[in-house]
């Protein structure tokens, strides 16, 4: 099998084309990034290293329908993997623009592409965000027929291209499959996110900003479950369906940053509680039922260990993420700062 990712220099994607050349030998890969701030070619180095064959990188933008059209036209897969997009909340709230420029006109120029060359599936990553949230003592969970309630650009931009997926089977039966996903975590996330950004500052002594709403919950999976439902929906999941890919285990911005600290024997004082972001979610939950019953996944990765074993990662691979933060230079997010950006 030959398959188009996109996105794959990013933190699930390039996790996922690691899993896919291990577990699939004869099967090859053409991973298309355009190296925004979240992608990044280190995060490929072994891949490069292990799969010279099976593993080709086009540094392009999935908006470009040269670029696109002429790789479909070359190489014929026969799965596109669009993990494509701009992913940072915090981001999203500074400048939007570039959130629906990526996720909504990118992923429609990647879905009418593939049914110009007939592309026999399509899959598409999305988010848990794109429901809205729920009220921290809600006992709902989100079941993919919940209607979509975003509240951010990012989560809007997002909502607006599964509605795009969703579209192009129903007005063209182009052979489509979308995953819906809680908050992962693992190895080669960007330094931003809230999990690196806590360990790393955690490492260098310095502050780990939480919300004042530092009880707000999120659901968490660790990055390689995800991409065994990803890989169970492509061989085995029913077109046109959307799938919940959640753990079940939900863990608070505090519980975070306790688990961290106590993992490198750090001080618990160095929280400090700064300014919820605009539009913060209080909570995500998903009914994972559906992708259980019908394609027999369940999570393998306990967070209790997961997340012990990911800050440890991130302490041994201190090369990494200092030079992609070096990299970002003064880009990066500074979580302290939402004062005054309503």
């Amino acid at each position: 099998m030959k398959l188009l990712v996109t996105g794959g220099a990013g933190f699930i994607g390039c996790n996922f084309v690691r899993y896919w050349l291990q577990r699939y030998p004869n099967d090859s890969i053409i991973n298309l990034d355009l190296l925004t701030y979240a992608g990044d070619l280190t995060n490929l180095t072994d891949v490069a290293q292990n799969h010279p064959n099976r593993h080709q990188f086009v540094h392009g933008d999935i908006g470009d329908d040269r670029c696109v059209d002429a790789l479909l036209a070359q190489h014929r897969p026969d799965v596109i993997v669009n993990f494509a997009a701009e992913s940072h909340n915090s981001r999203a709230v500074l400048n939007p623009r570039i959130f629906f420029e990526t996720n909504v006109i990118g992923t429609q120029t990647l879905l009418e592409l593939a049914r110009k060359h007939r592309i026999p599936r399509f899959h598409h990553i999305s988010t848990c965000e794109v429901y809205g949230d729920l009220s921290l003592d809600s006992p709902e969970r989100f079941t993919e027929a919940h209607p979509y309630r975003p509240r951010t650009p990012y989560n809007a931009s997002k909502a607006a291209a599964d509605h795009a997926v969703n579209a192009y089977f129903e007005t063209y039966r182009l052979p489509v499959t979308i995953s819906i996903c809680s908050n992962n975590y693992g190895p080669y996330q960007h330094p931003e996110k809230l999990m690196p950004l806590f360990t790393t500052r955690a490492l260098e002594d310095k502050p780990l900003p939480l919300y004042r709403s530092s009880h707000n919950r999120r659901e968490w999976l660790f990055v390689l479950d995800h991409c065994r439902a990803i890989d169970l929906i492509i061989q085995e999941g029913r077109i046109g369906e959307t799938y919940n890919v959640g753990s079940g285990i939900e863990k608070s911005i505090e519980d975070i940053a306790d688990t961290i600290l106590t993992t490198l024997n750090k001080p618990a004082t160095l929280k400090t509680y700064v300014p919820d972001r605009p539009g913060h979610d209080r909570r995500y939950l998903l009914d994972s039922s559906k992708i259980q019953r019908e394609l027999g996944w369940e999570p393998s990765i306990d967070f209790e260990s997961g997340l012990p074993d990911t800050v440890r990662w991130y302490a041994e691979h201190r090369g990494w993420w200092e030079t992609i933060q070096k990299k970002a230079g003064d880009q990066m997010v500074q979580e302290e700062a939402w004062s005054g950006q309503r």
